[in-house]
């Protein structure tokens, strides 16, 4: 039996799809979760794909974390499941206070939608096991608010803590953390694509790993940190077995 991870559907959700598929692809069981309902349905992982949940009124993510679902993720969170949100998802996951900063309007005061570099700023969290070695990992970005900002105490901590999972960077690897750089495609502070809460749990990750899991899409970059949440949520589940490019 193979390890079941949810993904949650908002009105306005687009990636989904595409978040089952790449679950699928690590031989683990997608579940389609709906916002309106409560129930987890035993899930051992849950993804907040991207999108643009309730249609971003107010600002991105700000009207989904009262989603009913949202209540039963922060419970399911704090018992130390384990919780990815991708792009909008990261914007739902800031907004709730579940990891911490936020994310504001791009520093171009644009849509970006690109290809970018990031790196991997550790190898140990949940959502980059699979990953294997610091490397540059090539997927897409598409956001209109996809900035990270924080206070200088929040980045002091989460730097000294280790929290900064994912950095924008150059196609050599060299971070880019200059918001100005042309490589940071937002103006993210420090060059921030992705960070973890303090139990290490719960990540938010601007781009769009899942987006990013075959070649035929132009990169399967993104396929190790999809294989690393599933590989995490079966050793979480007691080792259940799965098969394909995740855990065994």
């Amino acid at each position: 039996m193979s390890v079941r991870v949810g993904v949650v559907v908002f009105p306005g959700s687009n990636c989904d799809t595409d978040a089952m598929h790449a679950i699928a692809l690590e031989g683990a069981e997608p579940v389609a979760l709906w916002h309106e309902s409560a129930d987890l349905h035993g899930v051992a992982g849950v993804i907040l794909p991207g999108g643009f949940s309730y249609g971003d009124y107010l600002r991105a993510g700000a009207l989904a974390r009262f989603s009913p679902v949202m209540r039963s993720v922060a419970a399911f969170a704090a018992e130390g499941g384990l919780v990815l949100g991708i792009c909008n998802g990261f914007q739902v996951l800031a907004e709730a206070g579940l990891v911490p900063g936020a994310l504001v309007r791009n520093r171009s005061l644009r849509f970006v939608c690109r290809e970018v570099t990031l790196v991997p700023e550790r190898l140990d969290s949940p959502f980059t096991v699979a990953v294997g070695e610091r490397r540059p990992l090539r997927m897409p970005v598409a956001h209109g608010e996809g900035c990270y900002v924080a206070d200088e105490e929040t980045l002091a901590a989460i730097e000294r803590d280790g929290r900064v999972l994912f950095r924008y960077a150059h196609a050599d690897g060299t971070p880019a953390s200059d918001p100005a750089d042309p490589a940071n495609p937002n103006g993210s502070l420090h060059g921030i694509a992705g960070v973890a809460n303090a139990a290490g749990n719960v990540a938010g990750l601007m781009p769009h790993p899942e987006r990013a899991v075959e070649r035929i899409l132009g990169s399967d970059d993104g396929r190790a940190i999809v294989a690393s949440l599933v590989r995490s949520a079966a050793a979480r589940a007691g080792g259940v077995a799965v098969v394909a490019g995740g855990a065994a």
